[in-house]
């Protein structure tokens, strides 16, 4: 068959639905087995944030399951409708910044499609079909193709939360091949999310909450519109590509083309950054920056100025001034903040930001010192290359370059890092005491992932004591 005489819809459908894991090379599936485990961690991390236990809150508002029934949410012991669950999910692993992010895309694919593949695994369980690890590899490869892919296809600036936007579409095909739609019903879901596509990038201008609640909406959308075509109901057909379908309303200049041709061959996973930080990406070379400071002579009293010299969305994402009454949301998005903390700490926790550390006045003298401008890049989605200019007090001034922002496909940070990051958002989530043995199970279910004939075993281990309900 000539796949490129199908409508593009069609196309992202199939590749979704038909994907097999042996027809994905080995490495990337690894890549994808560990991105799976940083954000199942990212997930439980955020278990531990209070905003979090408000939004949960306000989900079991919508209406509670029986007991052995529902999606339970990470790092608790609470199970929700399946919709619901997936909105907390969602909400739990992009609250901190610390989630998985794909920098040329502009998207955080993992969060909204292990929020919503998590709700879905857990449903056909309890109706009594079983997901396979295989399958389950598969869905999230191909949705991350997806979503990833439907931001690589724009060369014009962002005006839309694309984690939201591009990243419903991701998962609710990925949700369509949990539930073993065809490709007509698979076709019909992403019409019925192009009902629910939302997500205004206002929210990160002014640092707000609304972010993950972005994140939230997309991830219960996904569950809804499989949902929704299960009950016979119809959405447009052209979701993607027709006249007001969602490129052409929500992206000035795209081309899908070469995402399409792209499918089978060039494997978007691999092409995920990790976060060091839980932060925004924007804000993670700066930090390697002032960490290249701290390595060197200087005295942190000598300095006058910092300034962050990098490519003009850093500015727009993290560039905003430090200000003594920042909520949580803003602070994470504050490089001035961010800079001052890791200058003066060496590194940013995820305690960072709790109330007392964002009051703490020793902050504002240094905050106020760091800046970032625009360098001479074009590219309105490029991140690096960036530069830390530092101006001392004896008139001088000591450069430190950025090539590559760390956490990046093929860097550094490696799986002894990666487990450790892993290691302290347990421990940020569940507290102490089992956390050790909790995230060594994790590890060794998700090293094994594409043998597993089902996944209950992995439920176990990043809810809280499901095996006891």
């Amino acid at each position: 068959m000539n796949t490129e005489n199908l409508a593009a819809e069609e196309r992202l459908s199939n590749h979704v639905l038909n994907l097999q894991l042996a027809d994905i090379p080995q490495d990337t599936v690894e890549t994808a087995i560990s991105l799976i485990r940083d954000t199942l961690a990212v997930g439980i991390s955020g278990a531990g944030v209070p905003l979090a236990d408000k939004v949960l809150q306000m989900a079991r508002q919508w209406g509670e399951t029986p007991e052995n029934s529902g999606a339970y949410i990470l790092g608790r012991d609470i199970a929700l409708p399946p919709a619901s669950a997936a909105f907390v999910n969602g909400f739990q692993i992009h609250c901190q910044e610390f989630d998985c992010v794909h920098e040329t895309a502009v998207v955080h694919p993992m969060a909204t499609i292990m929020a919503a593949l998590l709700s879905a695994i857990q449903h056909e369980s309890r109706i009594g079909k079983t997901v396979t690890g295989a399958d389950f590899l598969a869905a999230t490869i191909g949705a991350v193709d997806v979503a990833a892919g439907l931001g690589l296809a724009v060369a014009s600036p962002l005006k839309f939360f694309r984690p939201a936007t591009a990243g419903l579409f991701g998962a609710t095909l990925g949700v369509a091949r949990i539930r073993g739609f065809s490709t007509a019903q698979a076709m019909n879901a992403l019409g019925l999310a192009l009902a629910h596509c939302s997500g205004s990038m206002q929210a990160h201008v002014e640092g707000k909450v609304t972010l993950p609640l972005q994140i939230g909406n997309a991830a219960r959308a996904a569950i809804v519109a499989c949902e929704m075509t299960l009950a016979g109901l119809e959405g447009p057909l052209a979701s993607i590509t027709g006249p007001y379908g969602y490129l052409p309303l929500f992206e000035d200049d795209w081309d899908l083309d070469p995402i399409l041709n792209s499918l089978g061959h060039d494997w978007r996973v691999d092409e995920v950054s990790f976060k060091v930080y839980p932060t925004g990406r924007a804000a993670q070379g700066g930090l390697l920056g002032i960490q290249q400071l701290r390595a060197s002579p200087i005295n942190i009293a000598q300095i006058n100025k910092i300034t962050l010299s990098a490519p003009p969305i850093m500015k727009r994402l993290v560039g905003r001034p430090w200000h003594d009454k920042m909520p949580t949301s803003y602070a994470r998005l504050c490089f001035a903040y961010l800079g001052a903390r890791a200058l003066q700490n060496g590194e940013i926790g995820l305690a960072d930001f709790s109330p007392e550390k964002l009051s703490d006045p020793s902050i504002e003298a240094l905050a106020s010192k760091i800046f970032v401008t625009e360098n001479h890049i074009e590219d309105p989605a490029a991140f690096t290359p960036q530069q830390l200019i530092v101006d001392l007090a004896d008139g001088s001034q000591q450069i430190f370059d950025i090539p590559e922002l760390p956490g990046s496909p093929g860097g550094e940070f490696d799986r002894s890092k990666q487990l450790d990051k892993a290691e302290k958002c347990f421990e940020f989530g569940f507290g102490t005491g089992t956390t050790k043995n909790r995230l060594n199970a994790l590890i060794h279910i998700t090293d094994r992932l594409a043998d597993q004939a089902n996944l209950e075993e992995l439920s176990n281990t990043v809810f809280l004591n499901v095996r006891n309900k």
